[in-house]
């Protein structure tokens, strides 16, 4: 049993073929999944989709490349909108310095304000962070000496300082279809060393597909093969690796009601 706990089933690249996506991760022993809000403003779409099925959840949040379109979302109304029942988690939201679609001060604004969401819920937050390992650790630490807030370091793709910060201060690491890929031996090195209790797995999709789907469209079931790597990483079966995921995922996003 695998949870896709990070993917974006409103893109249209999923939403076109619902039906097909949702029937191929069943069959490839998927059982649930998070679809994840990039936009608040959207809220509405993400509460539908997860109203409709019983093996999907959702989240609000901003995306980081969307940060200074939704400057006016405040800690407030995430912490308003997140109490829809299938709403499970914070974000994502974060840091990106790779594309740097939006203001990098927007971008920490935002992702302070969904911290103080999480904060409040007790909801997990979904972190995005790419290509900001040094000031997405310094806020992290600074904001967890405010007070103690879950989260989960999503889609990993940073350096082993970042993953032991998270550790330390009680985050969960999230593996995508990246860790199949030839350059990845880094991220491989830091899902070895996660605690058993504190890893989750994901697809993002429908970007990411793994190998051997690679440079094609990436959909729920396909977190099979992510875990297939990761559990041979590990050195463990992928039914143990299963087992741990789920769990992890039960306890983190708590709301689920899967503990």
């Amino acid at each position: 049993m695998l949870i896709d706990s990070h993917c974006h089933l409103d893109f249209p690249e999923l939403a076109a073929d619902l039906d097909g996506v949702l029937a191929r991760a069943a069959a490839a022993g998927v059982t649930g999944m998070v679809t994840i809000s990039t936009h608040v403003d959207k809220f509405s779409t993400y509460a539908a989709l997860a109203e409709q099925h019983a093996n999907i959840w959702c989240s609000v949040g901003t995306h980081p490349h969307h940060a200074d379109q939704e400057l006016h979302i405040q800690a407030d109304d995430l912490v308003r909108l997140s109490k829809h029942p299938r709403c499970v988690a914070i974000g994502e939201a974060g840091l990106d310095y790779f594309y740097d679609n939006a203001p990098r001060e927007a971008q920490a604004t935002s992702l302070r304000r969904h911290i103080e969401a999480a904060r409040i819920t007790g909801l997990p937050l979904v972190i995005h962070s790419r290509k900001a390992d040094e000031d997405m650790a310094a806020i992290l630490k600074e904001e967890s000496e405010k007070g103690a807030f879950p989260f989960v370091l999503h889609c990993f793709t940073a350096g082993m300082p970042l993953a032991r910060t998270a550790l330390v201060l009680g985050g969960y690491i999230s593996f995508s279809g990246i860790i199949t890929f030839k350059n990845a031996q880094e991220i491989r090195d830091v899902a070895a060393i996660v605690p058993a209790d504190r890893y989750l797995v994901e697809t993002d999709a429908p970007y990411l597909a793994p190998i051997p789907h690679r440079g094609g469209t990436n959909e729920p079931s396909f977190v099979r093969h992510t875990a297939e790597k990761l559990a041979e990483v590990r050195g463990v079966s992928l039914e143990q690796l299963g087992a741990e995921t789920t769990a992890n995922f039960a306890r983190l996003f708590s709301k689920t009601g899967l503990a």
